[in-house]
């Protein structure tokens, strides 16, 4: 019922910081506009607020899942765990396209997913 205003007010929101972009992406996973693929398509996202804006992405492979899932949970109370991972898995290798596929892989193992990897196409 209110997701079109959530956008609106994240579209909104600041991004030019690391802290910025990490306040609207815990913004965005309380709204979770998708009806599947949520976690997936905003680490994506996030990813390319983070290129665009401060040259770098998260290597997702330095993220453990248990602690990154944790975190999200409790993100929209304290986001200081989340900032704390994600920011000790940034990278400058912004146009490394094995680390990008390699954190398409790890996206979906965080969500369960695990039949197929990119090492298997």
């Amino acid at each position: 019922m209110y997701l079109q205003q959530a956008l609106v007010h994240i579209d909104h929101m600041p991004q030019q910081t690391f802290d910025e972009i990490i306040k609207k992406y815990v913004e965005m996973n309380i709204a979770h506009p998708f009806r599947e693929g949520n976690g997936r398509s905003t680490r994506i996202w996030l990813d390319l607020l983070l290129k665009q804006e401060i040259k770098q992405v998260v290597d997702w492979n330095l993220i453990d899942k248990a602690d990154y899932l944790s975190a999200m949970e409790r993100s929209p109370i304290n986001d200081l765990e989340i900032k704390f991972l994600i920011f000790h898995a940034l990278t400058d290798r912004i146009e490394d396209c094995a680390l990008y596929m390699k954190g398409i892989d790890v996206r979906y193992y965080y969500e369960g997913y695990t039949e197929y990897t990119i090492d298997e196409v």
